[in-house]
């Protein structure tokens, strides 16, 4: 991701999330060194994926696929690519959080190898009041075999 990906960015953002980050976000994203990735098709950014690397870990803050995209494979795509990147920083272990309700994504997680680990109370702003995020993890040891064929 580019500075000046940022609005096709935050189109992908608002069309897919109810209460979106705003484009300071991403451009702050940007400024402070995250890990910061597009994917395009047909010429265009339709997903994206934010993630910190750090001491051993990473974290996935933000993996979007504009819903017209969703479900042809780039939420996989991009997900293991930020693994193959968080690999690559030394990375052992990938935590995220997900909404409890976006049952798409849990099993997206699920299904590749991410394990609930807890569950963060009124984390996400909802429509009547706030909704708790399940924390996922996974162990990315033994991953550095296969992370050749991950993208």
């Amino acid at each position: 991701m580019r500075a000046e990906d940022v609005s096709a960015v935050l189109a992908v953002e608002c069309a897919a999330y109810e209460f979106p980050w705003t484009e300071g976000i991403f451009k702050d994203c940007l400024r402070v060194g995250y890990c910061c990735w597009v994917g395009e098709a047909d010429g265009a950014v339709v997903a994206y994926g934010i993630m910190s690397v750090a001491v051993g870990e990473c974290h996935i803050f933000n993996l979007c696929v504009h819903p017209d995209w969703q479900g042809r494979g780039q939420g996989r795509r991009l997900l293991r690519h930020l693994l193959s990147v968080a690999l690559k920083h030394k990375a052992d272990t990938a935590f995220l959080e997900v909404r409890v309700s976006n049952a798409g994504a849990r099993s997206l997680y699920a299904s590749e190898g991410f394990c609930e680990i807890g569950t963060r109370r009124n984390y996400y702003p909802a429509h009547k009041g706030r909704e708790d995020a399940t924390v996922l993890a996974r162990e990315l040891r033994g991953l550095e075999s296969v992370s050749a064929g991950l993208l």
